[in-house]
């Protein structure tokens, strides 16, 4: 998630992504993402397996934010909104 294209970056997982979009799109989290207004989602990955999930997850976090840059804008790299994309 994110507030703008080379904005802040929240990495976060969730079971339903629909659903957690749609509670950060409207500032329903009480955290650091409705603190910092991040409600466009830029990025995805799928994963079968909790486990696998959860590495992937703290595994990013610790990347540079150069990193996790070049992520978004090798798949997305106009920064759009990917919420239409995946609430279906």
């Amino acid at each position: 998630m994110t507030n703008k294209k080379d904005g802040t970056l929240y990495i976060g997982r969730t079971e339903n992504i629909a659903k957690r979009a749609y509670e950060h799109k409207n500032g329903f989290v009480n955290s650091f993402s409705k603190k910092y207004n991040l409600n466009k989602l830029v990025y995805v990955e799928n994963f079968q397996n909790a486990d696998d999930a959860a590495r992937r997850e703290y595994s990013m976090k610790a990347w540079k934010r150069a990193w996790k840059i070049d992520l978004i804008e090798k798949d997305n790299p106009f920064w759009n909104d990917l919420y239409e994309v995946i609430n279906y």
